[in-house]
């Protein structure tokens, strides 16, 4: 079955970074697509990043400039580098992966550049904290 497991979050400084890794397994790693979303207290989950079968990537658009989504097929590894933390990046970092046709279809659904939504994918991670002082 799939499973998806967060690591790397953390308590850091403002003007950090951190990489967050999201361990797989249960599927053809390659062929999926992933993501990452955070949720803060009291707030919806919103999409912070995605990336496909293709290596083609996806931001919230106030996320895309700090953020990078990266994979290691090797390691069925998805990352999330985070440069210059702020306070307000403090949440649930998780992440997510459904089978690409799946996403494709329900973004493209809601036109070209559409930010990535928490009913684009169907599996999930349990989630690692960040909280940035």
């Amino acid at each position: 079955h799939v499973q998806l497991v967060e690591s790397g979050g953390g308590s850091v400084q403002a003007g950090g970074s951190l990489r967050l890794s999201c361990a797989t397994s249960g599927y053809t790693f390659s062929t999926w697509c992933m993501g990452w979303f955070r949720q803060a207290p009291g707030k919806e989950r919103e999409g912070v990043a995605v990336i496909d079968s293709d290596g083609d990537t996806a931001y919230a658009e106030s996320l895309k400039d700090r953020f990078t989504i990266s994979v290691d097929n090797a390691k069925n590894t998805l990352y999330l580098q985070i440069n210059s933390l702020k306070p307000e990046d403090s949440a649930t970092y998780y992440c997510a992966a459904d089978a690409c046709a799946a996403v494709h279809g329900r973004m493209n659904s809601r036109g070209a550049g559409s930010t990535p939504k928490v009913t684009d994918f169907g599996y999930w991670g349990q989630g690692t904290q960040v909280t940035v002082s």
